[in-house]
């Protein structure tokens, strides 16, 4: 199997993750963020995560792909939880700064996406028409940053320091998707739990943080 993916994406971080989680073989393919042939040839639209099985068919949307590969030995491991759960509301509350965050210095990072100017002047374009001016966003990162380190802090006593030993969620999914995301900024605090967390899924999914990029 083939996963085709952006490293920056979120929604890819999700695809990804229960791979990891289940020990699952696969082949991760990077695409530049210009190639709009490829996924359109795949699924009829410019789109990733792509999950092209084994049989050749492809599947998008990253849930769809989690669910898929949690099933495909018979005995699928993560719960689903309650959309009302109180990690479903932080996570929602999230959108209020992340993107305007992560994407101006995701296209700073040196990504396989990113690689090509080519690539990098297309996400620049067609993500400034959806937020806005990226230089007009790092002069806002400040009181960005304050309100992302805010709800950190709000996300602390939501997680437990053993969460996991009682096996993974839908939640997890989500949860870690915007972690890593966030990972990419630099100048966020971390609480004591929400960084042991953030930690151990990347070790246990095998899909590294950007600390090292953030800026």
């Amino acid at each position: 199997m083939k996963l085709y993916i952006y490293d920056h994406c979120p929604y890819c971080v999700k695809a990804r993750m229960i791979f990891g989680i289940k020990d699952v073989p696969f082949t991760l393919v990077t695409l530049r963020n210009d190639d709009e042939a490829t996924p359109i040839s795949m699924v009829g639209k410019k789109l990733v995560p792509i999950l092209e099985k084994a049989d050749g068919q492809c599947m998008p949307e990253s849930m769809d792909i989690v669910r898929y590969i949690d099933a495909l030995d018979g005995t699928p491991m993560l719960r689903a939880e309650d959309d009302h759960h109180p990690i479903a509301a932080w996570c929602a509350g999230a959108r209020d700064y992340l993107y305007a965050l992560a994407m101006p210095r995701w296209v700073c990072a040196p990504l396989e996406e990113f690689a090509t100017e080519s690539a990098r002047s297309y996400f620049i374009h067609k993500k400034e028409q959806m937020i806005g001016n990226f230089s007009d966003l790092i002069q806002q990162s400040e009181g960005l940053i304050e309100q992302a380190n805010q709800h950190l802090l709000a996300l602390e006593s939501l997680l437990h320091p053993n969460r996991l030993k009682a096996g993974w969620s839908e939640h997890d999914i989500h949860l870690f998707a915007i972690l890593r995301s966030l990972s990419i900024v630099r100048g966020l605090r971390y609480p004591t739990h929400v960084d042991a967390y953030r930690l151990e899924v990347a070790q246990r999914t095998h899909i590294p943080l950007h600390d090292e990029y953030a800026s």
